[in-house]
């Protein structure tokens, strides 16, 4: 029997429950790629930027993320599962649908797994994303906030980048 599922939850056979996210738009994964390429150009042969693959946050219970844009440490390319210890900075892009997880939930889950920095963009009405930037306090293990760009983004941290998000 075949279920078509849009988005939403559902029991498994074994009894866990099965999250189903709708696909992203044509929109949302063109600002990924913008910004994954853009990343990876600017960070240097250390480290590596790369949309849609699993980060373990945690083995119990067991808890994996897939964030839009992920900075990792080059050497670690072949490596399963990507663990925080090689990620530098996530990237969240809100989708309808997905705001409380993306500016509640996984901030908190990365923050708490000890990743350094914090990237949530936002979609705005005008068609110009609204990019929001947090930087990991290690001592209390949650973010505080950083920069707030909108359309072009120019930070020295966590290295140089200059990326035009607003000709999407």
């Amino acid at each position: 029997m075949r279920h078509d599922v849009v988005g939403g939850s559902f029991p498994s056979e074994s009894g866990s429950l099965v999250v189903v996210s709708p696909s992203a738009s044509k929109r949302h994964s063109r600002l990924a790629r913008i910004l994954a390429n853009a990343l990876d150009s600017a960070a240097g042969p250390d480290w590596n930027a790369d949309t849609d693959f699993d980060v373990r946050l945690q083995d119990v219970p067991l808890t994996n993320r897939r964030p839009d844009v992920t900075v990792y440490q080059a050497e670690t390319i072949d490596l399963t599962p990507t663990r925080p210890e090689h990620v530098l900075l996530v990237v969240e892009v809100v989708s309808p649908g997905s705001e409380t997880t993306d500016r509640i939930v996984k901030v908190d889950q990365y923050a708490k797994a000890g990743i350094p920095f914090y990237w949530r963009m936002e979609q705005a009405a005008t068609g110009v994303p609204i990019v929001y930037t947090y930087v990991l306090d290690p001592a209390t293990k949650a973010y505080r906030d950083g920069e707030m760009f909108t359309g072009v983004i120019k930070t020295p941290a966590p290295f140089p980048v200059t990326v035009d998000l607003g000709a999407v």
